[in-house]
Formats: C-alpha cells, structure tokens, sequence
C-alpha cells in the first residue's frame, strides 16, 4: 500500500486546511517545491497536489508552483482543485503533472469525466470523490450534492474509470483516524478500481490499520497534517503498512 504525502497549495504557499475550511488554514512553508523534494527523498513514489485557490475559483490557479514542483522532482504528481475542462487538464499536464485529479465535474457532469478517459486515457485520469455523511461534496467542499458517493463511484467505473480517491471529510485534519467502514464498502463495491483513501491518518498506527484490511483494490493512502505537524513519519508509515 503507497503512502502519498499531500501538499495543499493557497496563495503559492503549502498550507493544510481542517475539513476544506477556508477560513482554518494553517500555513505550513512558501515553497511548495522544497517539500515535494523532501517527501520524494523521504522515499514517496507519488505526491498528492491540491490546488486549494483553483478548487474554489473553478479552474487551475496555482499554476506556476504546481510546474516549479514537477521540474524539482523525478516521481509522478497528480493534481486536483478546479480542473473542469480538457484545456484545464492540458495546461497541467504541460505543467508537468502525471495524472489530473476531476470532483466538483465529475460529480455534476459524469459524462465530461467519460470524455477525458477517452482523450487521455485511464491513467491520467482519477476521480476524487469526497463524502459528507455519504453525499459528494463540491466546490472545494463549500457544498453537498445529493449525490450518493457509492452511486458516484458505481457510475464512474461504469464510464471507464479505473482510479477513485476516497475522503471521508470528517476525518480530514481531524485525526480521528480513517474512515475504514466506508472505505472498505467502496473497495469491495467497485473490486476492479484502484482506491486511495484519504483523510483521518494521524499516526503509523492508522496505516496498519488500513492495510491490515487485505483489500487487493486499496492502492494507497494520502497523508497529509500528521506528517506536517510531526505525529509520524513518512518511514513510520511505509513500516506500519507493510505490517498490516
């Protein structure tokens, strides 16, 4: 099971908000590029990128960081926040990114995310669906959809996706732990899709947990505020998964 450090961006800075708050933001450095070099030499095979100023505007913002990071590593990035249209996807693939992350459209227009499959192939391309007590949550999370997240994740595998990353929000930032209920429902209700869950981790403990699920679908797990603020280790957490 991948551990996959996050970094969250605002303004060019990293910075982590608690459950998508805007308003409860935690600054954590002003360049996001030095940190993506010190999870990739920490051992990460992928960073997880959020462009936290595009989710909420509806398309791409921090560009420039987002390119500033892709040149300073040699691992795979994958981006999300505000990236409804194919010329969205294109500007950061050409920004260096390996696979754009789609929410907010997916979730309202499941059939664009259809229509990226089939311009840039099943690889590039991850949806990202994030629950509020079982709804999608758009927007950055500014709003709930009435859309059932598991229909979202039956819906999206039937149009040909073949990677989903999973949020519980109210684990997010909380370190209650993950979501691990809803998290193995979704694996074992779409067997033949990649998921990574996200949110909740808040030791290596919460990483054993996961893994110890023996689900052969759950690809991975990003971590994000419990590296930032100390609680674990990126080593801890590849050991602790590796026990489970």
């Amino acid at each position: 099971m991948l551990i996959i450090p996050a970094i969250d961006m605002r303004g060019g800075r990293c910075v982590r908000l608690f459950q998508g708050d805007y308003a409860r933001e935690t600054v954590y450095g002003d360049n996001p590029a030095e940190q993506a070099v010190k999870w990739m030499n920490d051992g990460a095979e992928i960073i997880h990128l959020v462009d936290l100023d595009g989710a909420k505007a509806g398309h791409p913002v921090n560009v420039e960081p987002i390119r500033r990071i892709c040149e300073s590593v040699n691992i795979p990035c994958e981006i999300g926040g505000g990236i409804r249209t194919e010329q969205d996807a294109e500007l950061l693939f050409n920004a260096g990114v390996s696979r754009v992350i789609l929410g907010t459209v997916a979730c309202e227009n499941p059939e664009i995310a259809k229509r990226f499959i089939e311009k840039f192939g099943p690889e590039k391309v991850v949806v990202g669906i994030d629950a509020k007590d079982g709804r999608v949550a758009v927007r950055g999370w500014i709003e709930t959809s009435k859309v059932d997240a598991l229909e979202l994740a039956v819906k999206m595998t039937e149009l040909g996706v073949k990677r989903i990353i999973f949020t519980d929000i109210a684990t997010d930032g909380a370190f209650t732990g993950p979501s691990l209920k809803p998290t193995a429902a979704l694996c074992r209700l779409v067997p033949d899709c990649k998921i990574i869950a996200s949110g909740g981790v808040s030791a290596a403990e919460d990483a054993a947990k996961l893994s110890a699920l023996k689900l052969p679908n759950l690809e991975g797990v990003i971590v994000g505020k419990a590296l930032y603020d100390g609680r674990t280790t990126y080593r801890e957490l590849v050991e602790a998964a590796a026990r489970g």
